[in-house]
């Protein structure tokens, strides 16, 4: 599913919204809040209007493993088409307005043509990432699953600058990162000055994060090859 066709199935979400044929309703979330929790029955999809939204879960000792984050224009909560039992717990990062459409309207939508088909793409999308997201964890260490993060992370969350430069401008703490890694806080605290070290991100205070893109998916590929 190419940039176009994510943007167009966006579009057309956001119209059928428009015309309240989803029975959608905007709540604005205020930052740290639960959307909800895991455990708990919540049968709706979520769409970002504006703001920032982590999902994570929990080991049996109450170890917290970040799953994903989600900006403006992104959907989560899928799996509330296959039962509303949650089996992650969505926090808002930033004060957020999103759209919170019940499952059994998005369903009905899904009658649509255009909409199932973009659906069906982004589910695919939503897929090959989580795979991509286990052959990390399975073949690389932890500095390198880290590099690997904020390679996606800056593909997705940053804005685009000159020289290969990707700015992730919405702060993500050590210990979020940590949590997407499977390493310690202070792990992630040395690897970032290495990274720093050695030109793959950037010292600087504004925004949160500068990535040379080029040079992290570089490392990327050769330390995967090699491991």
């Amino acid at each position: 599913m190419t940039s176009v066709e994510v943007a167009q199935f966006k579009d057309e979400l956001q119209a059928f919204i428009a015309r309240d044929s989803l029975s959608a309703s905007s709540i604005r979330f205020p930052k740290r809040t639960h959307i909800y929790n895991c455990g708990e029955r919540d049968a709706n999809i979520y769409l970002i209007e504006s703001g920032q939204v982590k999902t994570q879960t929990y080991t049996r000792c109450g170890k917290e493993c970040l799953l994903s984050i989600f900006t403006a224009g992104d959907i989560f909560g899928e799996t509330s088409l296959l039962g509303p039992e949650r089996t992650e717990t969505a926090t808002v990062m930033r004060t957020s307005w999103i759209r919170r459409i019940p499952a059994t309207g998005f369903r009905a939508a899904m009658a649509d043509t255009r909409l199932l088909n973009g659906f069906i793409d982004h589910l695919a999308r939503r897929l090959s990432e989580q795979q991509q997201v286990i052959t990390t964890m399975v073949t690389m260490d932890s500095e390198q699953r880290l590099a690997a993060v904020l390679l996606r992370l800056s593909r997705k969350l940053g804005k685009r600058r000159a020289n290969n430069l990707l700015a992730i401008e919405e702060r993500i703490t050590q210990e979020e990162l940590s949590g997407m890694v499977g390493t310690t806080r202070s792990r992630v605290g040395y690897f970032l000055k290495r990274f720093r070290d050695a030109g793959l991100v950037l010292p600087v205070s504004e925004p949160f994060l500068l990535v040379n893109e080029k040079r992290l998916a570089e490392y990327v590929d050769v330390e995967g090859i090699e491991s």
